[in-house]
């Protein structure tokens, strides 16, 4: 295992030249995670969004179906996230989704997960770009001091580095063998269990991790852990008897068992791309596998794609429906930049109360005895 002294954190071509400093760029604090415990008030303003038009009247009927996910006893739901949502502030909402019951099972692209939350839970921070930065006239200037740029919010690539090298370490220590990305998110949140739990405040890795809820990401490849992934291999000559890889394939096979064991589910995307197509695919994979599954019977999406472009994350939830994924009774586009729709959702949901009588699924643990292959 590589020592902390010997991690490559520096990038080759960040010269740290130029007329600002470092800490110039990143002298306007960091991204404060958005707390809905504290804005109860959000559900008389929900309320009164259905009597107007437009966006607000369906983030309203998104906010009522999302309620009725969590009012429902069989019903089990996940929550799907693309875009740079942690980054955002959005991360303290979806660790108090999980903390309370209110999501069974996550599947989000890599970099929300790893290389913002898990970031943040190695103790680094997300920080606030100067307006001006939006531009794009400073990149260069980023670049020659290792920050990079998440359109209004800065990251510093050195500590980004850092998460990546965490990763191969965490690698390193799995068995060797083909393993869901399920599977390696565990691991990270066991290795946060064992080195005191997450710095700062707070992770939904390792409130998931406790709680045996199910973290994929279908496109594992693309963040911190990929690179761990490559460089975890290549320090085993990719020797198969020596070396833990990624089975997508798995992922698919794992998220179809929730669906074939839990028939009745509702999903909650953020977003669009491979997390939504992915989730909504399952109810297709289980009748391949020769199961007669329900399509998700609750089903909301967040998204500013364009309906008119054929792109997979503007796809209706209507046209999900003619391929047999969603049913048409409880389902809400909701056309709204998350950072907007989430807290008003989800804070509508959580001053509801309707989660205090939930239990949560643990699907992990179905997951754990239920091993690829079997029926």
């Amino acid at each position: 295992m590589a020592s902390e002294s010997s991690l490559n954190v520096k990038p080759m071509k960040a010269t740290q030249a130029g007329a600002s400093t470092k800490q110039e760029f990143l002298a306007h604090g960091t991204i404060q995670h958005f707390d809905i415990t504290k804005n109860p008030g959000v559900v008389s303003v929900v309320e009164g969004m259905q009597h107007m038009a437009f966006t607000a009247r369906d983030l309203h009927r998104a906010a009522d179906i999302y309620d009725r996910m969590l009012k429902d006893r069989q019903c089990g739901v996940i929550l799907t996230l693309a875009g740079s949502l942690i980054s955002a502030g959005l991360k303290k909402i979806f660790v108090d989704m999980v903390k309370n019951n209110m999501v069974d099972a996550i599947v989000s692209t890599g970099a929300n997960i790893v290389d913002q939350d898990f970031f943040e839970a190695l103790g680094f921070k997300h920080y606030i770009a100067e307006d001006k930065l939006k531009s794009g006239l400073f990149d260069g200037q980023l670049r020659e001091h290792a920050l990079d740029r998440i359109y209004d919010t800065l990251i510093d690539e050195e500590e980004l580095r850092i998460c990546d090298e965490t990763t191969q370490k965490i690698f390193d220590e799995m068995e060797p063998g083909p393993h869901s990305s399920r599977e390696f998110i565990r691991a990270m949140g066991e290795h946060l269990e064992k080195s005191g739990g997450p710095k700062g405040d707070g992770s939904i890795i390792y409130e998931a991790f406790k709680r045996d809820i199910p973290i994929f990401c279908p496109a594992f490849n693309d963040c911190s852990a990929g690179f761990g992934l490559v460089a975890h291999a290549v320090a085993r000559n990719n020797d198969p008897a020596r070396t833990a890889t990624w089975d997508g394939g798995k992922d698919f096979y794992e998220l179809t068992q929730l669906k074939i064991k839990n028939p009745t589910t509702g999903i909650f995307m953020l977003g669009g791309g491979v997390p939504k197509n992915f989730t909504q695919d399952i109810v297709v994979c289980a009748e391949v596998l020769g199961h007669d599954a329900p399509m998700h019977k609750y089903a909301i999406q967040v998204t500013v794609a364009d309906v008119r472009d054929g792109a997979l994350s503007s796809s209706t939830l209507k046209e999900a429906s003619s391929w047999g994924k969603v049913d048409t009774m409880y389902e809400q586009m909701v056309f709204s930049e998350a950072t907007l729709a989430v807290p008003l959702i989800v804070g509508y949901a959580y001053h509801k109360g309707s989660w205090k009588a939930r239990q949560g699924k643990k699907w992990a643990q179905l997951l754990e005895a239920q091993p690829a292959g079997a029926n």
